[in-house]
């Protein structure tokens, strides 16, 4: 997607693509007040009464040096396992955002943790898989509020806690490796994985092909760049040229950001059945006229500043060749403009889930 198109709007810059749902935010008429970073206090999943013996596996890989050891690059932490195919770190100041990240898109959601027909209330799992599972915080609400589910997360990186629910269970893996686990998963949630998969055909393939008949996979990915429906955000702001040289560097390094509605087609050509695309809209700041899109943005504009570097840091300096130097200079003006109320920017986040036939639809 180009610079150009991407100022005027989703549906303008891809009019074929008829979403589930629609999403407009009217600007506060009050664009002046100062932006509070959210104040309420983090889950941190620590009641002392869900904490049992350590459930962290290795699963397909052994415990070597390479597993555990991490590298520094430019100030940060980043995975020594399979080092180069996650361009985030994996130090504490990036688990606590992914913490902060974990609770914006509750809510996004409203509540839910997801969207897929898994999250229902009364609804009913066995197998849950948690794909880059990061701190392990949804994988851990999922399993408090599905007892009956056994929930499995993995990742590069051990950043995951050492203690957890009876029920869940971590894993240090690569997602690209071969998946040894025989048993079939219901739910497959897989979020916020964009740059990170080399080839989304066959990553898709794979989770159809490890779910139950009529299990759910679901996708939650974000585009790198940022869109506004009033024209407010041009591509002569820095975050507008910041997301297309992301694009660029993430295509260079053999990770693209894909444009996440691309997954639906990819994921009907799977075989899955009821594809369905939502679209929510993260403000960068809090310039929305309504609450909730206020709060969310709020939350998005810590999130940023918690996050944004760490996301450009490794992508422009390995791939495009860029100094720390530069990419600092680069922070400063996109703070600028995450900060400024009258640019009615957002980041989009797209859902999309679909089902595996049941044995029983397949005969039909």
């Amino acid at each position: 997607m180009s610079a150009s198109n991407a100022t005027t709007g989703v549906s303008d810059a891809h009019p074929s693509i008829i979403y589930d749902n629609q999403v407009e935010i009217a600007p506060d008429d009050n664009a002046n007040q100062a932006v509070a970073a959210p104040t309420e206090q983090l889950n941190q999943n620590d009641d002392a009464a869900s904490i049992t013996a350590s459930s962290v596996d290795f699963s397909t890989s052994s415990v070597t040096s390479s597993v555990l050891e991490y590298r520094q690059e430019n100030g940060r932490t980043y995975h020594g396992y399979k080092e180069g195919k996650y361009m985030l770190p994996n130090d504490d100041r990036e688990v606590d955002r992914l913490d902060l990240q974990h609770n914006l898109f509750i809510r996004t959601f409203d509540g839910r943790l997801a969207t897929a027909p898994p999250n229902d209330p009364g609804s009913k799992v066995k197998n849950v898989l948690d794909v880059g599972t990061g701190s392990g915080i949804w994988a851990m609400d999922f399993g408090d509020q599905h007892p009956e589910a056994e929930v499995r997360g993995f990742d590069l990186s051990a950043v995951f806690p050492e203690f957890t629910a009876p029920n869940v269970r971590f894993e240090i893996d690569d997602l690209e490796e071969p998946w040894t686990w025989t048993e079939p998963f219901d739910y497959i949630h897989s979020r916020m994985m964009n740059s990170s998969i080399s080839d989304w055909k066959a990553y898709i393939q794979k989770c159809y092909n490890h779910l139950s008949h009529g299990g759910y996979l679901e996708l939650i990915e974000i585009d790198c760049i940022p869109l506004s429906d009033d024209g407010t955000l041009t591509p002569e702001h820095s975050i507008m040229k910041t997301g297309n040289l992301l694009l660029e560097a993430t295509t260079n390094a053999g990770r693209k950001y894909i444009y996440p509605p691309d997954l639906k087609a990819m994921m009907i050509e799977a075989g899955f059945d009821g594809v369905t695309i939502q679209l929510f809209k993260w403000p960068v700041n809090p310039w929305p006229k309504a609450q909730k899109f206020k709060e969310l943005g709020q939350w998005q504009n810590e999130n940023l500043s918690q996050g944004w570097e760490a996301i450009c840091m490794a992508p422009l300096t390995r791939a495009l060749g860029w100094t720390k130097e530069e990419v600092t200079v680069l922070m400063a003006q996109n703070r600028r403009d995450f900060n400024n109320r009258d640019i009615h920017a957002y980041f989009p986040i797209w859902t999309i889930y679909g089902r595996k036939l049941s044995k029983t639809d397949d005969d039909s």
